[in-house]
C-alpha cells in the first residue's frame, strides 16, 4: 500500500528521566511532550546490603522535533557506590505505549567514561506495546562493579515502517517513566561452557557429510541462535549424558542465554549405536490429518475451515496438533508434577513454517503460498535439503515470531504453548551429525534406532511431511498422520544447570546432587 507521506514529516519529542508522554493528534503531526513542570534532577537510590547504587540525569530535559525514521538520544549514569558488585534493572514504569508495533525502538548503550566509546547492550528493540499502566523491563542484568559510575545513552527512534499504515501512529499514546532496581543475574552460553568444563573451538564442519566420530571432543562447535551464541555438540560424543527427572537425556546444544537443550534419551543410559525402543519416550502421529498445508504445524489455523483459504489462516495458531497435545500431556506427568518446573526454561520451539519458493528450496512443484492444496516447501528445506544438498546451512535462529513456540516469552516467542516442552529442528540434527538428507549414520549421539519426530516442516504435496530421523540415522520425511517414536525436548535453566554435578558420561552425567546416577 502506497503510504500517506504527509503524515510523517515529523513529531515532537520531549523527553526527561521522570516521565515521557506522547500525544497524537492534527493530520500531519504526531507529538511527544514532557508534562514535567520542573527542571530537577531525578535520582533514584537503591540499597540492598552493602551496596547503593545511584540513577541520576543531569540533563534537565530535552524538546526537539523528530520526523519518522530519526532518533532522539538521553543519557544518564548509574553508579554504584558500594562496596559489592551490584546488579540494576531499568523498566518502564506505568507505560502506556499504543504505537504500531516496531514504530518505536530504543537502542541502549553504555561506556565507563562519560566521552568514552559506548557499547550497545540493546540494539533496535521495540519499545513494548502496553494499552494500559504497566511495567516493563527496559533493560535487566546490568551489572556496576563497585565504586564504579557508568554512562549510558538510550536512544529512541520513530521507524518509518516500509509496506505499513502508520496513520493510526497520529493518535497512539506513550507515557512512561523510568525505574531502577535491583536486577537479576543475566547468563550466557559462555558462562554455561565454562560450568560444564567445555571449551569452544573454531570455523564450522561439513554439514552435508555425517559425523561418524566425536567431533566436539576437542571442544564444541559455536553458532548464532535467537539468544546469542549457541555452542553444539556433533557426533558420536560420549559426555553429553544428563539425568534429569529420573530420566536420561543427551545435551544437544547450549543456548544462547545460557540454558541447557536437552533431548529425551531413555530410562537407562544408552551408549552410542544402541537401538532400543526405550530411547523414545512413546509413539505418535505428528497429526492425525494430512490432507492441507496447515498440519505441517505444530499449531495451525482452525479445524472448523478445510482447506485453508489463506497462509496466515493456515498458520493461525489456534488448534493443537496430536503430537503438542501428547507431549504436554507427558510434560504434565514427568515433570511438572515432580515439582521440576521450574527448572525447566521458557526456551524457543522452532516449527519454520517459512514459503521461500521453489527457486529457494527446488522443488519444481513448489508454489510458496503455504495454504489449502498448494504444493508448499518450507524453509528448513533451504538448509538441510532434500532438493538441495551441495551445501547445507542449517540455523538455529527461528525467522519468523509465529513459529516460535513459547510459554510466557513474547519477546522472542509467540507465547502459545501451555507446557515448555518440543521437539529438536531438522537444523539441529544436521548440526549433530546426521549428514545431508538419507544419508546412513548409526553413529552419532542422535542415532536411537526407531524413527522419531523433528519439529520441522519439510513440505507439502497431496500430504502433509515433517522431517524425522529413521532407522539407521537418516536424515528423512514422513506424512504426518503416520505414528512414529516422540524424543521430547526440553532446555534446563541457567540457575539449575550451574547446580549439576559430574562430568557428562554415561556413567558420570551431569545430574543434580540428589540425582543418583
Amino acid at each position: 500500500m502506497e503510504k500517506n507521506k504527509s503524515i510523517k514529516k515529523g513529531l515532537i519529542i520531549g523527553l526527561t528521566v521522570c516521565t515521557l508522554n506522547i500525544v497524537g493528534f492534527l493530520s500531519s503531526y504526531a507529538y511527544f511532550i514532557s508534562n514535567i513542570g520542573n527542571n530537577k534532577n531525578q535520582e533514584v537510590t537503591i540499597e540492598t546490603g552493602t551496596f547503593e547504587l545511584t540513577f541520576s540525569d543531569g540533563n534537565q530535559g530535552i524538546t526537539e522535533s523528530l520526523e519518522f525514521g530519526s532518533s532522539i538520544e538521553k543519557t544518564f549514569t548509574v553508579e554504584n557506590t558500594g562496596s559489592l558488585e551490584a546488579i540494576a534493572k531499568i523498566s518502564f514504569e506505568d507505560l502506556v505505549n499504543t504505537y504500531l508495533e516496531s514504530s518505536l525502538t530504543y537502542t541502549l548503550s553504555y561506556s565507563d567514561e562519560e566521552n568514552g566509546v559506548y557499547q550497545e547492550l540493546i540494539t533496535n528493540k521495540n519499545v513494548p506495546k502496553s494499552e494500559n499502566s504497566s511495567t516493563e523491563v527496559l533493560a535487566d542484568g546490568l551489572v556496576i562493579p563497585s565504586e564504579t559510575k557508568y554512562y549510558y545513552k538510550l536512544t529512541i527512534t520513530l521507524n518509518y515502517l516500509e509496506e505499513t499504515d502508520q496513520t493510526a501512529d497520529l493518535n497512539a499514546i506513550f507515557s512512561t517513566h523510568f525505574k531502577l532496581e535491583e536486577g537479576t543475574k543475566i547468563f550466557t552460553s559462555k558462562e554455561t561452557l565454562s560450568k560444564l568444563n567445555l571449551t569452544a573451538k573454531e570455523g564450522q564442519p561439513n554439514f552435508a557429510e555425517a559425523a561418524t566420530s566425536d567431533e566436539t571432543a576437542d571442544g564444541l562447535y559455536a553458532m548464532a541462535d535467537d539468544y546469542g551464541t549457541s555452542y553444539y555438540y556433533r557426533g558420536a560424543t560420549e559426555d553429553n549424558y544428563v539425568k534429569f527427572a529420573e530420566f536420561y537425556w543427551r545435551i544437544i546444544r547450549i543456548n544462547g542465554d545460557g540454558s541447557l537443550r536437552i533431548i529425551y534419551d531413555g530410562t537407562q543410559a544408552h551408549a552410542n549405536e544402541t537401538n532400543d525402543m526405550n530411547r523414545i519416550a512413546f509413539e505418535s502421529a505428528f497429526n492425525e490429518k494430512l490432507n492441507d498445508t496447515k498440519y505441517i504445524g505444530y499449531m495451525y489455523g482452525p479445524n472448523g475451515t478445510n482447506p485453508s483459504t489463506s497462509k496466515e489462516e493456515a498458520q493461525t495458531n489456534t488448534e493443537s496438533s496430536t503430537i503438542k497435545i501428547k507431549l504436554e500431556e507427558w510434560y504434565k506427568i514427568n515433570i511438572k508434577n515432580k515439582g521440576l518446573d521450574e527448572f525447566v526454561a521458557d526456551s524457543i520451539f522452532c516449527n519454520d513454517r517459512s514459503t521461500p519458493g521453489k527457486d529457494a528450496t527446488g522443488l519444481n512443484s513448489d508454489t510458496g503460498l503455504g495454504y489449502g492444496k498448494n504444493a508448499t516447501a518450507y524453509g528448513a528445506s533451504v538448509r538441510v535439503g532434500p532438493w538441495k544438498t551441495s551445501e547445507l546451512k542449517p540455523s538455529f535462529i527461528c525467522p519468523n515470531k509465529n513459529d516460535a513456540f513459547t510459554v510466557n516469552d513474547i519477546e522472542k516467542g509467540n507465547g502459545t504453548l501451555n507446557e515448555k516442552i518440543g521437539l529438536i529442528t531438522a537444523d539441529e540434527i544436521v548440526t549433530a551429525g546426521s549428514g545431508k538428507y538419507n544419508t546412513l549414520n548409526s553413529k552419532y549421539y542422535l542415532h536411537k534406532g526407531p524413527i522419531y519426530w523433528s519439529l520441522s516442516p519439510c513440505h507439502y504435496d497431496n500430504a502433509s511431511i515433517i522431517y524425522n530421523v529413521i532407522i539407521d540415522g537418516y536424515l528423512n520425511y514422513n506424512y504426518t498422520d503416520r505414528s512414529h517414536g516422540v524424543a521430547p525436548v526440553i532446555s534446563l535453566t541457567p540457575e539449575h544447570v550451574n547446580t549439576l554435578i559430574g562430568d557428562g558420561t554415561i556413567n558420570n552425567p551431569y545430574r543434580s546432587p540428589n540425582e543418583i546416577p
